[in-house]
């Protein structure tokens, strides 16, 4: 929103023809993109969440609310990221180069006169802004990762002054990440400009911290609504800082404290109806010793929980590889579910993940199966090893990065009785080549396929098939660009190929963020094949193999279908 409160900025994505119709500015309801035919590509990045960009570039456009006109900012061969109002200035994130690099200008442009400035330029991902113009200042906040470390290096704040010429990073005394999992974790400054606020990852939490724009020492940088939240988005104002946030017992709801983090409150509880007549666990927090490091993990134990029985165990691996799990966020509501259907379920932070500081974050490098699988089965047999816990029924699943590990997995090891890969990474070449996020092979293993083709065969959970023997269920999404269906397909194959029972689950519609947003239909169904193949191979459960019984015996959205079409339906 622009400072007068009458205009807003926005990013879109246009094609080169729709900006020559006008398109861009003003479109009819009817309006409809039609998909080329042939598909041309000429860029390293052509395909990305759950679509094709097909020469789309996204750009910077205002619209007057009073006029109800749309203006452009941008254009050209170029990409853009989120603007931010500074004074009458809009500033942003401008890439004119290959989509190959990351080097990035921001932009100063007044939006009446049409005049824009190059301010900086910014190495990285994709900067997130946010503009200081209080008491006369001209500050810009921006997120950055070294050009020649992206993968590995943590994300970092730097503030530019424009008056000054100088630049500062009130995060280098802080040895965490700043949360960018979406644009609600964008620095943002305090009223006065005293302050710069944002999230980071922390040993277990995601915490909200406000640094000292001018100082780079830690003592300078506090913890602002700390502990083992899990903050999803945030807003400062004058009095009060407002987030969005989940805790162990809740999904999301709003809290509210002052700018320093007194007098928190909670505004809303959003599924209170719902989850009085669920049975919600409390997880248990546990340290695990693996080589020299030390790893946070967590044990979920079923609601009815009787020490004196024994229970199948499930584990739980994360994505990233570079994230970190909770006691609640994204995967809050599966791992509430394995435990309600009888599963004492465990999820950790191998190394690698971020929310530890860098040598943690650096740990796998060159190596994501050997060092993850070490701290994962630390974990594993330290929970199998008690008394309530049967070791001889033991599963494992993840999803992306957690996926590759899963496959990973069961290929050097029988510990466990069944597996459910999902949306994985099987071969690091083919991933190369189909994905948007190929540079963490170029960044992670610091290999290309050209050159190091036997190597990174060998990093790949595929190159392992001969050896497994767990039952291993892979799961995808047909518009998942970020790791392509075409190494799962080749993982299915494999397993078939060697006698493993494994099935091949695909979801259409779906892109890389089926389990967090994908229909709810799909989030369910999802949830409940990884219970039914887990039942299937669980002394513990009267339930015959999946692959045993009818396709969809079991399913919700099965028995939903049934009952749509007993009502008339079509």
């Amino acid at each position: 929103m622009g400072p007068d409160g009458d205009r807003i900025a926005f990013v879109q994505s246009v094609r080169p023809e729709e900006v020559e119709a006008g398109h861009d500015c003003e479109v009819g309801e009817d309006y409809e993109r039609e998909d080329p035919d042939p598909r041309v590509i000429d860029r390293h990045v052509y395909r990305s969440h759950e679509s094709y960009a097909d020469r789309a570039r996204s750009h910077v456009y205002v619209v007057d609310l009073a006029a109800d006109e749309v203006t452009a900012v941008t254009e050209g061969e170029a990409d853009c990221l989120g603007p931010a109002w500074g004074g009458d200035a809009l500033y942003y994130p401008i890439r004119r180069g290959s989509d190959d690099e990351l080097e990035w200008d921001v932009e100063a442009s007044d939006p009446d006169s049409g005049d824009t400035d190059v301010v900086t330029t910014v190495d990285g991902w994709g900067p997130s802004l946010a503009v200081d113009d209080s008491a006369g200042r001209d500050r810009i906040a921006y997120t950055t990762e070294p050009a020649d470390d992206p993968t590995l290096a943590q994300t970092e704040i730097e503030v530019y002054d424009r008056a000054s010429d100088e630049v500062t990073r009130p995060t280098a005394g802080v040895d965490r990440d700043v949360e960018l999992w979406n644009a609600s974790h964008a620095p943002e400054w305090g009223a006065d400009g005293d302050y710069l606020y944002a999230c980071t990852p922390d040993e277990g939490g995601y915490v909200l911290r406000r640094f000292v724009p001018d100082s780079e020492h830690d003592a300078d940088a506090a913890v602002v609504l700390g502990g083992d939240r899990h903050v999803h988005g945030f807003s400062v104002t004058r009095d009060t800082v407002g987030v969005v946030q989940s805790e162990w017992d809740h999904p999301g709801d709003v809290v509210a404290a002052t700018p320093a983090g007194g007098e928190e409150v909670r505004l809303t509880r959003v599924n209170a109806d719902y989850l009085e007549d669920r049975a919600i666990r409390e997880p248990e927090e546990l340290a695990v010793e693996s080589g020299d490091a030390e790893i946070q993990g967590w044990v979920l134990t079923p609601p009815d929980f009787d020490p004196g029985e024994t229970y199948p165990l499930a584990v739980e691996i994360h994505g990233g590889p570079h994230r970190m799990w909770s006691t609640t966020g994204s995967m809050w509501h599966e791992f509430q579910t394995l435990a309600a259907r009888g599963y004492v379920v465990f999820w950790c932070n191998p190394r690698g993940s971020f929310g530890y500081g860098q040598s943690f974050r650096r740990a796998i490098e060159r190596d994501w199966g050997d060092v993850t699988m070490q701290d994962v089965m630390a974990g594993a047999r330290t929970v199998a090893d008690r008394g309530y816990v049967d070791a001889d029924n033991a599963f494992v699943t993840g999803g992306s990065f957690g996926g590759y590990m899963t496959a990973w997995v069961v290929g050097h090891t029988d510990f466990f009785a069944g597996a459910v890969a999902q949306r994985g990474v099987y071969d690091l070449t083919g991933f190369y080549g189909s994905s948007d996020a190929y540079k963490l092979v170029e960044g992670d293993f610091r290999a290309v396929p050209w050159s190091d083709s036997e190597f990174l065969w060998e990093k790949s959970p595929v190159a392992y098939a001969e050896y497994v023997d767990t039952p291993t269920l892979v799961v995808h999404a047909e518009n998942d660009y970020r790791t392509p269906a075409n190494t799962a397909e080749l993982l299915y194959r494999a397993l078939l190929k060697h006698d493993v029972d494994t099935r091949l689950v695909r979801y259409p519609r779906e892109g890389h963020e089926l389990s967090r947003s994908g229909e709810p239909g799909h989030i369910v169904d999802r949830i409940e094949r990884i219970a039914r193949w887990f039942d299937g191979y669980s002394d513990h459960h009267d339930a015959d193999p999946a692959l045993d019984r009818p396709r969809d015996d079991g399913l919700s959205a099965a028995d939903d279908e049934d009952d749509h079409d007993e009502d008339g339906g079509e």
